[in-house]
């Protein structure tokens, strides 16, 4: 029989122009000049994803020795949720033999703020993977594949509310990984959360650092 293959695809998106994250690199940590928030602190970014998002949604024991596990992540950001979760994934000798890990962002960023916010990290390797894999800024999905395909990121740039009711998608867990909801209430909005549950596998987790009362 053959196998089928989760899909996450477009119905039809409004499209419109991207416009780059605006960071500021003078302080502790980066900072997004738009939101007035910072991404993450510049020391324990990594631990930070790993302790939040992973742990937070039993990662990486739910996903061994299933055949994929699906990730959504409302906001990409610089990209270091999905580093932590793909260099989980590969330090796990019964990992799941896929791992989909799908990510809203409307503000990415350049590649060279990429490349800096990535400097120092645990796993270069991996951030110079995704670096070179780096989409143009343009609208909609755009499909990266690591590991010879049995990592696949499905970045989806554009504006949450619009995005999440065109995807087809079955998600294992959920990262929400917005900024702060007084500085990025769109993020956190009820349009946002109603369109989760059509979203979600059985048996679905969410995780998030916020504790605001949305």
């Amino acid at each position: 029989r053959g196998r089928r293959r989760r899909r996450c695809v477009r119905r039809g998106v409004k499209t419109e122009p991207i416009t780059p994250a605006r960071i500021d690199w003078s302080g502790d940590a980066p900072r997004a000049v738009d939101f007035d928030d910072i991404y993450h602190p510049r020391v324990g970014a990594f631990a930070q994803a790993g302790h939040v998002f992973l742990r937070g949604n039993g990662l990486p024991a739910r996903w061994r020795r299933r055949e994929h596990f699906t990730i959504l992540e409302t906001g990409f950001g610089l990209g270091i949720n999905f580093l932590a979760t793909w260099a989980a994934w590969r330090d796990d000798s019964e990992r799941c033999t896929r791992l989909h890990f799908v990510s809203i962002e409307k503000h990415p960023p350049v590649r060279d703020d990429l490349r800096r916010a990535h400097a120092g990290l645990a796993c270069p390797a991996l951030a110079a993977a995704l670096l070179e894999q780096w989409p143009p800024l343009t609208p909609n999905l755009h499909t990266l594949e690591f590991d010879g395909g049995r990592v696949r990121l499905l970045l989806a740039l554009g504006d949450v509310a619009q995005l999440l009711p065109a995807l087809e998608v079955q998600a294992d867990a959920f990262y929400l990984d917005g900024f702060a909801p007084e500085r990025n209430a769109a993020m956190w909005s009820e349009a946002v959360f109603a369109a989760l549950p059509a979203l979600c596998a059985n048996g679905a987790t969410a995780a998030t650092w916020s504790v605001a009362r949305p």
